[in-house]
């Protein structure tokens, strides 16, 4: 027996005791007259009656109450069973979306949508399982039925999200706008901006949401500068027709950026096909003195405007200091030979065709080898180098 029955049984024993001693005591008659009747009971008598007569009236009282209330209980009933039910489809729903099962996700949702409250998660729910099996209609009636105004900031953010992932940048851009009007600006906003915005291919404002979002360490520092560099390598090629304009934004990039090799050789290409070799000379030495790459050295010789010999001259001294790097070896022959020292250019590639350590090297150093001797007016071996270069170039 629990406790509880344990004090109703010592209050029943109680009120037993109580009765048992009160009713030992026979303290009068009550005289009831109702002409011409006349009744006479024990004082004991009239009070059993009084307290028999309370409970059955009380009893009565409330079991009218509840056959009259019991309408509104039906219908309370009702409400709480289709709460109940909607709440746990919407939770179905939930769970079917996250395994993947759309279309069960989808139904479950609409069946939420019979309780007001649910209409705002049930619709995103919903919204988000038409936009996996990319039906995009149905995915924007979804959200249509978010209506609530502790939902908009939701639906905006789910709206820019699912038209990003679908490839619609401008509808993301316009829901990212709107959501922004209202005084949202968070962190998963950036980060759908930005793949707005590759996809719109505004470099330039990629490039600064790169450089935001890697300042609030959103990004994986890798990703991010891979992303830098694309924007920086777009940029470049935007301003490919406008000298002035491609200076200017190489020096506005970061100091990293610069020293890129990747884009250090970019933005000396562009600028050579610009006639701008100076600059573009001192784009490659900067870049080669914090990175030391072959791109740049192949890219050295083409920044020769007129005289060579300061370019050898700069780039002896770095051979001084790497003396078995082929391809600053075949630079250097590539300098001597625009500057016509027929002695040094053969022997700087001589020298890097055999340290090459990879074919491609090995086909220009045969090239620019087979140019130098056409120069000197030895056709035999200007056509053994040109074979060997061809016969490199099939084994590639």
């Amino acid at each position: 027996m629990t406790i509880r029955g344990l004090i109703w049984l010592a209050l029943l024993f109680a009120v037993a005791v109580v009765v048992a001693t009160v009713g030992g005591f026979d303290g009068g008659q009550v005289l009831l007259v109702v002409p011409p009747y006349r009744v006479d009971v024990s004082l004991n008598l009239f009070v059993v009656a009084l307290v028999v007569l309370f409970i059955v009236l009380y009893a009565l009282i409330r079991a009218i109450r509840t056959v009259w209330k019991m309408p509104q209980r039906v219908a309370a009933y009702r409400a709480r069973s289709k709460v109940k039910k909607a709440n746990a489809s919407l939770r179905d729903a939930i769970g079917h979306l996250y395994a993947g099962r759309f279309s069960k996700a989808e139904k479950a949702a609409r069946d939420a949508l019979s309780v007001d409250e649910n209409k705002g998660a049930a619709g995103l729910v919903g919204a988000n399982a038409a936009h996996r099996m990319h039906e995009y209609a149905r995915r924007d009636e979804w959200l249509g039925q978010v209506t609530g105004a502790e939902w908009q900031d939701a639906r905006l953010m789910a709206t820019a999200d699912m038209r990003a992932d679908g490839r619609d940048a401008d509808g993301a851009l316009i829901a990212l706008t709107e959501m922004q009007a209202q005084g949202g600006r968070r962190l998963h906003a950036q980060q759908i901006a930005l793949r707005a915005q590759q996809q719109l291919k505004n470099w330039g404002e990629v490039l600064k949401l790169v450089k935001t979002l890697e300042k609030r360490e959103a990004l994986h520092p890798a990703v991010a500068v891979r992303l830098r560099q694309v924007a920086a390598e777009n940029l470049l090629r935007d301003r490919r027709h406008n000298p002035d304009a491609l200076l200017e934004l190489w020096q506005s990039l970061s100091p990293a950026e610069r020293q890129s090799p990747r884009l250090a050789d970019l933005a000396a290409e562009l600028l050579i096909a610009l006639d701008r070799r100076d600059q573009a000379r001192k784009i490659v030495e900067d870049a080669l003195a914090h990175n030391w790459d072959a791109r740049l050295l192949r890219r050295y010789p083409d920044c020769v405007s007129g005289d060579a010999l300061p370019l050898i001259q700069r780039a002896e001294a770095w051979q001084r200091e790497r003396t078995e790097d082929a391809d600053l070896l075949f630079t250097l022959g590539r300098l001597c030979l625009h500057q016509q020292l027929w002695g040094k250019a053969q022997a700087f590639l001589e020298s890097a065709l055999k340290l090459a350590d990879n074919e491609p090297l090995k086909i220009r150093t045969h090239r620019a080898l087979a140019r130098l001797h056409e120069q000197l007016g030895d056709t035999e071996k200007a056509s053994k180098h040109y074979r060997e270069s061809a016969l490199a170039m099939n084994v590639v």
